[in-house]
């Protein structure tokens, strides 16, 4: 069994490609992470004021981002075992994408909107994998990461 993804398109915007492409990127970072290969994620596709609202409420930031991640587990805590969880998928998160911004930063940076997607996608996994930025160690780590998988892939800069 491999990462089992559940997406939902809030906006109606997105082709299948999308969608194809998403997939294919979230299942290469979680090979290249060793991700179990029972996780299960969902991503939602929303707009602007959607991802708005969810920025201020979680996070007290009144102001749309481009992406955010829940993650279910605590990657820094121990583990605890759940009885009865044999077999059972590991739900690593959400991870929510703002279609919106994503058009924007794409024409802002230079890019196609398939790359700016595609490393929206791979950075919200490798967050829902104990991935940060907080410091710029960290961050060369994480942002390394995200080049290598999406260059693999093709959608290098």
């Amino acid at each position: 069994m491999s990462l089992v993804i559940d997406m939902i398109d809030e906006t109606e915007e997105l082709e299948a490609e999308a969608f194809q492409l998403v997939e294919v990127l979230l299942k290469l970072t979680a090979e290249r992470e060793d991700a179990a290969s029972d996780s299960e994620v969902s991503v939602t596709f929303t707009d602007n004021e959607r991802i708005r609202e969810i920025n201020r409420e979680y996070r007290g930031k009144d102001k749309p981002t481009d992406v955010i991640s829940f993650a279910l587990e605590e990657m820094d805590e121990e583990e605890v075992e759940i009885s009865g969880a044999e077999g059972m998928p590991r739900i690593l998160g959400d991870i929510i994408i703002s279609v919106t911004r994503a058009k924007e930063q794409a024409e802002e940076y230079g890019h196609s909107f398939e790359r700016e997607l595609g490393f929206l996608a791979v950075h919200g996994l490798l967050h829902l994998l104990g991935y940060d930025h907080m410091t710029e160690e960290d961050e060369k780590v994480m942002f390394q990461k995200q080049k290598d998988i999406l260059n693999e892939y093709g959608l290098g800069r």
